[in-house]
């Protein structure tokens, strides 16, 4: 037992949405104040003894440590013959800037988190090198929120410059700043208020001939909305994409031109349309009238580029899902995704196959998970520079050069799972829908008899769930569990069909997927349901809650991290607000939030009900999942539930939404819950 829980008082407190009420008992849990904290505390203590209290605790996180790679993935960059890239060094808990001669060199540090504040060091959450090599512009988030300030520095002195724009970036996911090909100044993306209000504003700052930041007044089509602004490597052209999880390109400038005048580009489409401005021409992945992609070609100056009819195709769909084009050296790198496993090939400016890329191996470019990320200029303008992981190997740097056979390995993988199998496998959901899945586990476990399981999972934002290292859960599967990855629909595997299937009024489809994976592993005896657990962050956090809600008898044990769980109260914040009606419900249809309640976990919770174990994980300074979805559904679980499973909860304070986290922090995080999942998989042995 978790012992007894602080106590949570209800109050005859409504929820309105749309003139649709829902009682809303512990809505003083949303409030920050000192009676919550220490509530917020005293849960947080009894997480902590649960998981410690196992005797296993301290060599799990000796494997969650090992596991824990350095931020596997972080590319180089270059600029004007050297390289820029971020990196943790051994027993450091945030990254260091380097410049070296050389992709992965050691080089010299121009950044370092830990002599910022050895107390609490900050986390660099971008760099991006001028095109001449001179500064380097990297963000500084100090408290976890992914919140973050740019600081310039001097590249030959290391020496922080003056005049840094005092704006605050919401995150990293528009690459913090795109540099002016002469290195005066450089683009970027700013909230102007608080991080849950989600203003957005873009802006130019230039440092010659003097020092400014203005506006950039774009004919944005959207209110609340990421963007940003590409600059094309020979210099002509700007280009500025709007939409997150579906881009488009809305305006094109000349960069010649003083001032800018920006001219609307593609504003009526419903679909993502995302690329690079390569001479006249912007290139781009594209699913309209293609939901797995084809690559086309627009031209920047035509008066009708709203009119697909204009556009010349030069890659069409085909079985594949096409993710994106990168120009590297006269010719341009497609990436897909094949049955979900990467697959890489280069084509000519005209769409002309001309090789594919031998990858390591069956896994996944560390690729970010939004369209708009993958824009961000990386690498090296005449090699292709990539991070490939796979189920059981962390990520090793490559690069390929146009022409030759082979990849060069930069950096080899830090760490490997031995002796472990990866099996493909497909669950059939309630409507027919074949739904794939992967079994990791060791080669010596027995699968032909119930076995400790965790499945993890996500299914939204069309975003792909990628069959890459699972990092500290790899942790289980060395413990003799089996790990599960899944495919729900909701995300991006298979094209713009896969995320439809999984949205708005067909977002239920996604749990329904979920739960044929559970079920069909336990009708083919790998588990059961007192040996089957379920975990997901974010969004897949949003699962784990509607999972242990709609179907409490499929678990031994469900982790939702960083969770969205009042979908009803989430509307009164403009971020959530933004997010839910673009992912789950139109909110301003009755109907629609009827149906929302559905799958609102805080409002699916049931007295009486034997729910199991339950771990819930929050950050305190999250701005897009709040601590105080977390404390409600904590609460309400607690009263609700008939059973002697514990519900547990664990904000972790000065952590956001994991962007940004700490690297021993993360590790304590990680090893808690897992202890708390293991434990209750019965699980009483570790492998090292």
């Amino acid at each position: 037992m978790a012992g007894p829980y602080p106590d949570a008082r209800r109050e005859d407190v409504n929820d309105t949405l749309s003139g649709i009420s829902f009682p809303d008992p512990y809505r003083w849990l949303e409030k920050d104040g000192e009676e919550v904290r220490n509530w917020q505390r005293v849960q947080a203590k009894l997480a902590t003894a649960q998981a410690t209290a196992w005797p296993l605790f301290e060599p799990l996180h000796d494997l969650v440590s090992r596991f824990s790679t350095d931020r596997g993935g972080a590319l180089p960059f270059y600029a004007a013959g050297r390289w820029f890239r971020m990196h943790i060094p051994e027993g450091a808990s945030q990254a260091q800037a380097i410049v070296a001669d050389t992709p992965m060199g050691a080089g010299r540090v121009l950044f370092d988190s830990a002599t910022e504040n050895r107390e609490r060091p900050p986390f660099l959450s971008w760099i991006a090198p001028s095109p001449d090599g001179t500064t380097l512009a990297l963000g500084v988030c100090a408290d976890g929120s992914e919140n973050n300030t740019i600081r310039l520095i001097d590249v030959a002195t290391g020496r922080v410059l003056p005049g840094a724009p005092g704006q605050t970036l919401m995150d990293n996911w528009t690459g913090g700043v795109q540099w002016l090909p002469d290195s005066t100044g450089f683009f970027f993306s700013a909230i102007t208020g608080a991080a849950i209000e989600f203003q957005q504003q873009v802006y130019l700052h230039r440092r010659a001939p003097s020092v400014t930041t203005k506006r950039v007044e774009v004919p944005w089509i959207g209110t609340q909305e990421y963007r940003m602004i590409q600059v094309s490597r020979d210099g002509r052209h700007a280009v500025a994409l709007e939409r997150f999880h579906y881009p488009i390109p809305v305006a094109v400038a000349a960069l010649a031109r003083k001032p800018l005048h920006w001219r609307s580009f593609i504003t009526s489409l419903n679909g993502t349309v995302v690329g690079h401005a390569v001479g006249d021409r912007y290139i781009a992945v594209t699913n309209v009238r293609a939901p797995r992609g084809r690559l086309v070609a627009i031209n920047l100056e035509a008066g009708d580029s709203d009119d697909p009819d204009g556009w010349h195709e030069l890659v069409a769909e085909s079985s594949t899902v096409l993710n994106t084009v990168t120009p590297v050296g006269g010719v341009l790198y497609l990436t897909e995704l094949a049955d979900t496993y990467a697959r890489v090939r280069v084509v000519d400016l005209e769409g002309n196959h001309l090789a594919e890329v031998a990858l390591p191996g069956r896994g996944a470019l560390a690729e970010p998970t939004s369209p708009m990320m993958n824009v961000v200029p990386k690498g090296h303008p005449d090699r292709f520079l990539f991070a490939f992981s796979s189920l059981t190997e962390s990520s090793g740097i490559y690069c390929h050069t146009p022409g030759h056979s082979e990849i060069e390995t930069l950096q080899e993988p830090l760490v490997r799972l031995e002796n472990t199998v990866v099996e493909d496998h497909w669950a059939t959901s309630k409507d027919g829908t074949r739904v794939p899945y992967h079994l990791v586990h060791r080669a010596d476990v027995n699968v032909s008899e119930p076995q400790p399981t965790l499945i993890y999972a996500y299914g939204g934002y069309n975003a792909p769930l990628l069959p890459q290292f699972p990092g500290p859960m790899a942790a289980l599967v060395a413990a003799g569990g089996v790990f599960v990855h899944a495919h729900l629909r909701g995300g991006a595997e298979f094209g713009l069909d896969w995320w439809q299937g999984g949205r708005m009024g067909k977002k239920q489809n996604c749990y329904h997927d979920l739960y044929a994976v559970a079920e069909d592993l336990i009708a083919k005896g790998w588990s059961t349901p007192r040996l089957l657990a379920l975990t997901g962050a974010s969004n897949g956090g949003l699962m784990a809650g509607v999972a242990v809600t709609q179907r409490p008898d499929l678990w031994a044990v469900v982790v939702p991290r960083v969770p969205l769980l009042d979908l009803i109260g989430a509307c009164r914040d403009p971020y959530d607000r933004m997010a839910i009606m673009e992912e789950i419900a139109n909110i301003e249809d009755p109907q629609e939030v009827q149906r929302l309640a559905t799958i609102s976990p805080y409002h699916l919770v049931v007295d009486g009900v034997r729910y199991p174990a339950v771990f819930i994980d929050a950050g305190d300074t999250d701005p897009r999942c709040p601590a105080w979805h977390a404390r409600k559904f904590a609460a309400r679980l607690q009263a609700a539930t008939a059973g002697s499973a514990p519900i547990v909860l664990h904000v972790w304070e000065n952590t956001g939404h994991g962007g940004a986290t700490d690297k021993h922090i993360a590790i304590a995080e990680y090893t808690e819950w897992l202890a708390f999942t293991l434990q209750h998989l019965g699980i009483t042995r570790l492998t090292s």
